[in-house]
C-alpha cells in the first residue's frame, strides 16, 4: 500500500491504482480501516487519471458484499458502516451525474470528516464539496486544512492541500489568492517526490495567468504540468493546462487557435478532457468556434454532442455541445453554469433571439458570486450590441464589463474589454495633470472621494460597500462615474491617477499605518 500512495503522489496513477486495489482487497479481511484507506487512495488515483471505472472499481472495495447493503438494519445501527456507504454511494453518484442524491448522501459524510480538526480528513472534506460544486464549503473547509497542516507540522501534506485551496478559489474565479496558494504550494513540494501534485499546482498557475499574464508565463506553466501529465498519465493535469492555453489564446484574440485546441477536449476521442473537468471548457470552445466564424451546426449528430463538423475543421456540433453542457449544467455541479449556459445559447442564436437570451443571463448571474463569467456575458453582450451598430447600448454592456474584469484581477480581458469600449466610440477624457496644478479629486464629490480613496488602496467593491454602509451597486454607480470624471478604465489606473492625492498617512481615513492592500477581491 505504501508503494501505491508515493506512486499516487509521485508516478503513473494507473500503477498507483492497481497496487492500491490489490492493497485492499489483500488487507479487507486482516484489517479493514487499511484496506479501505488503500480504497480511497485507489479512487483518487483513478480519478488523477480520468478513469471513471477504475474509480466505481475502487469504491466497491469500500464496503464488502457480505456485510448488508444500505438501508438494512445493521449498517443503520453500525455508525462506520454508514460512513462508508454514504461516502461509496455518494460517489457514485457524483461519477454518474447524480448530483442531488450524491449531496444528500455525502452532506453527512462532510460532517464526520471535519468534526474531528484533521488536515487529511479536512482535505478529504474540501475534496468532495469540490466534487459537488459547492465552492464556498469547499474553499472554507480547505482553508482550514491548510491551517491545520501547517500547524500539525505535516510537510508531505501541504503541497496537496494549497493544491485544492487554489482550485477552490480559480473555480471562484479569485485568481489572484489562486496564484498565490499554488505558488506556495510548489515551494512546499520543492525537494520531495510529489512530481504529481506539482503538476496539478502548475496547471492551476497556468489557468491563473491564462487571464491574468502573458503568454509565456501561461506556457511556462502549461509545459511544467504537461511534462509530467504525460508522463503519468494525469488527465486532470492535462485538461487544466490544456485548457489554460486555451483560454490564453482566446483572452489574446486568437481564437482560431483556442477553437483547435479546445476542439479535442469537449468531443469523444482518445484526447478528450477529464470526464469530470472537460464540461467546464465547453463555454471558451462556444465562444471560440463563433469568434473564429466555424459553421456552427454541420455536424452529423451521434447523440452525445459530437459530429463531423464539415465546416469546422474541429469536428464538433456547437448547439448540440451546448445541449450537452445545458444538462450538465442542470444537475447542480458548478452554480454558475446556468447563466453560461445562456450566454452560449446567446452567442449562437439568430439576432430575434439573441438579446433576450443575453437578458436573462444577466439575471441568472445576479443570483451567484461569479464576477469573471458575469463580466464574459457583459463583454459579449457589448460586442454583439456593437456590431449592430448600437453603441450607447453597447458601451454600457462593456463598461460593466471592464469593471468585472478589474474586480477579478484578469487583466488580460480587461485590455480586451477596453479595446471593445474604445471601438464603441468611448474616448477616454484626458486625466487632469497633477504636474499642472489640477487636482483630480476636485472632480469627484465627497462620497465619490471616500470610494475612489479606498479603491485606491485595494478595498473591493463589497469591503467599500461595507465601511460606508451603502450596497455594493452604489458602489459600482459611483464607480462608473469616478472613472469618466478622471478618464480611467480600471482600478490600477484609478490608483495611479490618484496616488499623489492620498491622505498623508496614506490611508483614506487618515489614520496612521501602512495601507491594508489586498490581493485580491472578494
Amino acid at each position: 500500500m505504501t508503494l501505491g500512495i508515493r506512486l499516487s503522489r509521485d508516478g503513473p496513477v494507473s500503477d498507483a491504482h492497481n497496487l492500491l486495489l490489490l492493497a485492499a482487497d489483500s488487507l479487507r479481511t486482516t484489517d479493514a480501516d487499511r484496506s479501505r484507506e488503500a480504497g480511497v487512495h485507489a479512487v483518487l488515483a483513478a480519478w488523477s487519471g480520468g478513469d471513471r471505472d477504475g474509480c466505481l472499481a475502487a469504491l466497491d472495495t469500500l464496503c464488502p458484499e457480505d456485510l448488508p447493503r444500505e438501508g438494512t438494519s445493521r449498517a443503520d445501527h453500525d455508525p462506520v458502516e454508514t460512513f462508508w456507504r454514504g461516502y461509496r454511494d455518494g460517489m457514485r453518484g457524483v461519477l454518474r451525474g447524480d448530483f442531488e442524491r450524491a449531496a444528500t448522501l455525502l452532506r453527512p459524510v462532510l460532517d464526520v470528516l471535519t468534526a474531528r480538526q484533521e488536515a487529511s480528513r479536512l482535505l478529504s472534506a474540501g475534496t468532495i464539496a469540490l466534487m459537488l460544486g459547492d465552492l464556498g464549503a469547499a474553499r472554507q473547509v480547505l482553508g482550514l486544512a491548510l491551517a491545520t497542516a501547517r500547524s500539525e507540522t505535516t510537510p508531505m501534506l501541504l503541497p496537496r492541500v494549497l493544491e485544492h485551496l487554489a482550485y477552490a478559489e480559480l473555480r471562484e474565479g479569485r485568481y489572484h489568492q489562486a496564484r498565490v496558494h499554488a505558488e506556495a504550494g510548489l515551494e512546499a513540494a520543492a525537494g520531495r517526490a510529489q512530481r504529481n501534485v506539482t503538476a496539478g499546482l502548475s496547471a492551476v498557475l497556468a489557468l491563473a495567468a491564462s487571464i491574468a499574464g502573458d503568454p509565456a508565463t501561461v506556457a511556462t506553466h502549461a509545459r511544467s504540468a504537461l511534462r509530467i501529465a504525460h508522463a503519468h498519465g494525469l488527465s486532470q493535469a492535462r485538461t487544466l493546462a490544456e485548457w489554460a492555453r486555451a483560454r490564453a489564446d482566446l483572452g489574446h484574440g486568437h481564437a482560431e487557435h483556442a477553437a483547435a485546441r479546445l476542439a479535442p477536449l469537449v468531443q469523444e476521442g482518445p484526447r478528450q478532457g477529464h470526464f469530470g473537468l472537460w464540461m467546464m471548457a465547453v463555454p471558451c470552445y462556444v465562444e471560440a468556434a463563433v469568434l473564429s466564424g466555424h459553421d456552427l451546426g454541420t455536424g452529423t449528430g451521434t447523440g452525445t454532442g459530437t459530429g463531423t463538423g464539415t465546416g469546422t475543421g474541429t469536428g464538433t456540433d456547437v448547439e448540440l455541445l451546448i445541449d450537452r453542457y445545458a444538462r450538465w449544467a442542470s444537475l447542480g455541479a458548478d452554480p454558475q453554469a446556468p447563466a453560461v449556459v445562456l450566454r452560449c445559447r446567446a452567442l449562437v442564436a439568430g439576432d430575434e433571439r439573441r438579446e433576450d437570451l443575453f437578458s436573462a443571463a444577466l439575471a441568472r448571474h445576479e443570483s451567484v458570486d461569479s464576477p469573471y463569467e458575469h463580466a464574459r456575458t457583459h463583454l459579449a453582450y457589448g460586442m454583439w450590441l456593437r456590431r449592430r451598430r448600437r453603441p450607447v447600448e453597447a458601451r454600457a454592456q462593456l463598461r460593466r464589463a471592464v469593471m468585472g474584469f478589474d474586480q477579478c484581477g484578469a487583466d488580460v480581458w480587461t485590455a480586451r474589454a477596453d479595446a471593445e469600449l474604445g471601438a464603441a466610440g468611448e474616448t477616454p477624457v484626458a486625466a487632469p495633470s497633477i504636474a499642472s496644478g489640477a487636482a483630480p479629486l476636485t472632480l469627484l464629490t465627497p462620497q465619490q472621494l471616500r470610494i475612489a480613496r479606498s479603491v485606491a488602496l485595494g478595498a473591493t467593491n463589497r469591503e467599500v460597500a461595507r465601511q460606508l454602509s451603502i450596497s455594493t451597486r452604489t458602489v459600482e454607480y459611483h464607480l462608473r462615474n469616478i472613472f469618466t470624471h478622471l478618464g480611467v478604465r480600471s482600478r490600477t489606473a484609478l490608483a495611479r491617477c490618484l496616488g499623489p492625492d492620498l491622505s498623508p498617512t496614506g490611508r483614506p481615513d487618515g489614520s496612521a499605518g501602512p495601507p491594508a492592500v489586498r490581493t485580491a477581491p472578494d
